[in-house]
């Protein structure tokens, strides 16, 4: 039987999620798990609260963990597919949305997306039969037309079967970002696993997809902030490769390559300790870049720039956060959402089982925004 805590939780939980408060929701709902972790519906009503922050790959995770403790729960399934369908994965969905469909006969939802999931199946059979068709050279296109008597002479005089040798792959990349990272999906379609390889920098990422290096698709960015290379992870989907940059500081960023014009993010004070440990950086072959030229360029730069003002201040709640323990942690992330930013509380016992109300500067009002 639930506690009284649990259930309130999940009350809490509920409300932030209706109010559009995500991150809240996510939090309350893992305060409650950690509780009751056999409990499938908390799962599943994570799950959603993942998909709104578009941590699809989470959402899923959820989603199967509340298949597991109950395999009869309609909405679960509904989660996996909704979730499966931003990644892309249409084949996984449709199957989910159809055993969810079996649970939950005359559900239109399943129904509009399980027609969705037949449409997109369709276009990339079709995307993919015009990318084999359009990869080839026009005087070998024209042979696969021609009769096997002109197929043969054309290749008695020159055409052979390298000129079907695959050129360069090119991959389209995209991101977004939240308070504590950046998302990078690259856009390749069936990659196996074994072909790719990412490393990550203090300010670099670099990302080769290819079984050899001269067909290789690299994409090496110098990075507009800095990154913590020990947290930073990726997952290969069947639809795109998902890069998760853990930031170093909690600051927008305005692209997710480096240019001289955009604003240099806040340094980082590295003691000498710290600074013996050189980060390890990809290897320079593929486009012949001096990583540690870079490297010192970089460090430069930050020690010809002063802190102050907000960034001073920011770096002060890094530093206090960085070096918490698990429950300030919590303290200070639900102090600060709960007071729209006003509040900033390290101690859990007191804000842990209560809202944080806002508490602006004197002479100042709080006001709700409205999107």
């Amino acid at each position: 039987m639930a506690s009284k805590i649990d259930l309130d939780l999940e009350k809490r939980a509920k409300e932030a999620f209706v109010d559009d408060n995500f991150e809240l929701a996510i939090d309350l709902y893992s305060q409650a798990l950690e509780m009751d972790p056999k409990k499938g519906d908390l799962f599943a009503d994570r799950a959603q609260a993942n998909i709104k922050l578009r941590n699809y790959t989470e959402a899923v995770a959820d989603a199967n963990r509340a298949i597991e403790l109950d395999p009869s729960m309609p909405k679960a399934y509904l989660r996996k597919g909704t979730a499966c369908m931003k990644l892309e994965e249409y084949q996984t969905a449709k199957a989910a949305l159809e055993t969810g469909a079996s649970l939950a006969p005359g559900d239109v939802r399943f129904t509009n997306l399980i027609k969705e999931c037949n449409e997109r199946i369709a276009e990339e059979s079709d995307e993919n039969q015009r990318s084999v068709t359009s990869s080839l050279p026009p005087s070998i296109e024209s042979q696969l037309d021609a009769p096997e008597s002109l197929k043969e002479s054309s290749i008695g005089q020159g055409i052979s079967h390298q000129a079907l040798t695959s050129t360069k792959p090119k991959y389209r990349h995209e991101f977004y970002q939240k308070a504590d990272e950046v998302v990078v999906s690259v856009l390749a379609k069936g990659v196996p696993a074994d072909n790719v390889t990412i490393e990550f920098g203090e300010q670099i990422l670099s990302v080769s997809i290819g079984s050899t290096s001269e067909e290789a698709y690299i994409f090496q960015p110098r990075l507009f902030g800095k990154i913590i290379p020990e947290k930073c992870r990726y997952v290969v989907l069947p639809s795109k490769v998902e890069i998760r940059l853990a930031k170093a500081e909690t600051i927008n960023w305005m692209t997710l390559e480096f240019h001289k014009e955009n604003t240099v993010p806040p340094k980082l004070n590295v003691s000498p300790a710290e600074s013996s440990h050189r980060p390890i950086y990809p290897s320079s072959k593929p486009r012949g870049v001096d990583w540690d030229k870079l490297e010192a360029q970089v460090k430069k730069e930050e020690k010809e720039e002063k802190l102050d003002g907000d960034a001073a201040l920011n770096k002060l709640f890094r530093d206090i956060y960085q070096d918490a323990d698990e429950d300030t942690r919590r303290a200070m992330r639900k102090s600060f959402v709960e007071s729209n930013g006003t509040v900033l509380s390290t101690n859990w016992k007191e804000v842990g089982t209560k809202k944080v109300e806002g508490s602006p500067p004197e002479g100042m009002e709080m006001k709700k925004w409205e999107y």
